[in-house]
């Protein structure tokens, strides 16, 4: 599927043209048929000879409607380029070439209308004007096809001619991550809203949840159409009609865009790349009340020159433009520029960079992928893909590292890990970027939470602590001079259990088990705390603590003032 647009002069046989070859007047407005003057975008559709089906966009030729031609054209394969053989190339002409260079539209052919009523001298020099106004364009060497609308001259050259600009026409990529802009909105008897437009960079299908931007509506499709007929599903490339549930269609406007959820960054600042157009009679600056058209909408920015105070004439330079709402773009998307104030075509360009992280004074944007991983350091392969429309394979966990910035990170790491002391790095402390270089690193060991050097030399085994207490299992010292850092390690390890702020030796505790079962042994119906704390022979700031964790670990049971025995009650030795 290819989606075409006309373009050229108005009152040059566009809206004639397309209905010839479609049979569908593409003029939908009471207003256009009775003045005779397309005002507003029409659609129609032809089956060209070898069978393959034709998209047309129809657009107005009139310089006051140069806003819908431009929603027009946005998004579109090839042009239908139409001068007529009466008038030749006329200002709008120029325009509309112009404008379709600054999408880089790059395939497209020409239709010389109204030959039947132009003599053959005047044929022949149109034919020589056109040619010559085409020079150095991507039109250059276009086929110029001879017709007449009205008698059906030329119609059949003209398809033929179609068919083989379709042949050498790129169809458009299925990058899984569709974007709709909707060029049209309206509400259909018994569905509700529908919009339209020219489907790319992925497919539809009927019930896809989507969300409608700037507004950020959820939405989910019902029903889709393609040229009348209902579709279950539709690939990039498509003219789409889709009916929409979850929106009303006076909420949904040119220029809203429709996306799946996360597959995109939505900005509001863009630098891009902007070519002035060297027929412009003056500078371009900051100043000015600029109008930037991207897709199928009309946003006011402001633009910042990055570099030079102004642009000249016919030079490029990079400009950081500053949208009214969030848009989903990609480095590559086109724009035209215009300004509103003038009411003049400034010129227009691409998008280099979707999230500028440099400032205006230093940023030098490109479409480099390199830069925007240089810029951030780490960036995630999905938050990648969002920013430059590139999927590449993670450097390290889900990551896309810069070399410098990784290396950075090592060092860090290892830095820190030499500051930790006998303790090394609590993994619960470290970053997600710091985790991930954990793995890096062939000379560490994680042990029991803690990031340490191999080999070290394990200060908590025979920790003199654990002596003391085990020396005076049922009452034992407090911890004074212990390191708080070390006496939660000792914890951790199973060597001291802390019971009510009380610290006991591990052995400490199965003494007190084994003391509990000869207890039971001896009184099977339960033994109470004086009991235990005569048989121990410590007090009650002891034995309360010993008991308590006993409890707690299912040696013993607490039955009133008696403790009996648990599930985990030892067998007396």
């Amino acid at each position: 599927m290819h989606v075409v647009a006309t373009a050229g002069h108005v009152d040059h046989g566009k809206s004639t043209l397309v209905e010839a070859l479609t049979g569908t007047d593409p003029d939908r407005f009471a207003e256009e048929k009775s003045r005779g003057l397309t005002i507003d975008l029409g659609f129609a559709s032809t089956t060209l000879p070898s069978g393959a089906t034709l998209s047309l966009v129809d657009v107005p030729g009139h310089v006051r409607f140069i806003k819908n031609m431009l929603a027009g054209v946005g998004t579109v394969d090839a042009c239908l380029f139409v001068v007529a053989a009466t008038e030749g190339w006329k200002p709008q002409s120029e325009e509309h070439l112009r404008i379709l260079e600054l999408l880089d539209v790059r395939h497209g052919l020409v239709a010389l209308t109204k030959v039947g009523i132009a003599d053959e001298d005047l044929v022949e020099l149109a034919h020589l004007e056109v040619e010559e106004r085409l020079e150095g364009t991507f039109l250059e060497g276009a086929a110029i096809v001879d017709v007449d609308a009205p008698t059906g001259v030329g119609l059949d050259d003209l398809r033929s001619a179609l068919d083989d600009l379709m042949a050498d026409t790129p169809t458009s990529a299925d990058l899984g991550r569709p974007r709709l802009w909707i060029d049209r909105s309206f509400a259909a008897k018994g569905s509700g809203t529908v919009v339209t437009g020219t489907l790319a960079g992925g497919s539809l299908a009927v019930d896809d949840e989507l969300e409608l931007h700037p507004s950020g509506d959820r939405v989910r499709v019902r029903a889709l159409q393609n040229h009348h007929e209902a579709r279950t599903d539709l690939p990039p490339g498509s003219r789409c009609a889709v009916n929409l549930v979850g929106v009303a269609h006076d909420e949904v406007v040119r220029g809203d865009v429709l996306i799946r959820r996360g597959q995109w960054h939505l900005t509001t600042i863009v630098d891009a790349d902007l070519a002035v157009l060297d027929s412009l009679g003056h500078t371009v600056s900051r100043r000015g009340a600029f109008v930037a058209y991207i897709g199928a909408g009309e946003h006011p920015v402001r633009l910042r020159i990055l570099g030079p105070d102004a642009l000249e004439p016919g030079m490029a330079g990079p400009v950081r433009l500053f949208l009214p709402h969030a848009l989903p773009l990609l480095p590559g998307d086109r724009f035209v520029l215009r300004e509103s104030g003038r009411a003049e075509t400034v010129g227009g360009g691409q998008v280099l960079d979707v999230d500028p992280r440099e400032r205006a004074s230093r940023a030098q944007p490109d479409r480099s992928v390199d830069r925007v991983v240089r810029e951030r350091g780490w960036v995630t392969v999905d938050e990648l893909e969002r920013l430059t429309g590139e999927r590449r394979d993670p450097d390290l966990g889900d990551w896309v590292v810069d070399p410098t910035a990784l290396q950075a990170a090592i060092a860090a790491l290892r830095t820190a890990l030499a500051e930790a002391g006998p303790l090394g790095l609590d993994l619960a402390g470290l970053d997600e970027h710091e985790r991930a270089v954990v793995g890096l690193l062939d000379d560490v060991v994680v042990d029991g939470g803690h990031l340490r050097p191999a080999g070290a030399v394990d200060t908590f085994a025979d920790h003199p602590f654990v002596a003391l207490l085990a020396a005076t299992p049922f009452a034992p010292p407090a911890p004074d001079g212990v390191d708080r850092g070390g006496l939660r390690e000792l914890v951790r390890r199973g060597d001291v259990v802390e019971q009510d702020g009380i610290f006991f030796a591990a052995s400490g505790i199965e003494a007190a088990a084994g003391l509990a079962a000869q207890l039971l042994a001896e009184h099977p119906g339960g033994f109470t705390v004086s009991m235990f704390r005569e048989a121990a022979g410590n007090t009650r700031k002891h034995a309360l603590p010993l008991l308590a964790h006993l409890d707690g670990i299912g040696i013993t049971r607490r039955r009133d003032d008696l403790r009996i025995g648990g599930p985990r009650l030892p067998q007396p030795g």
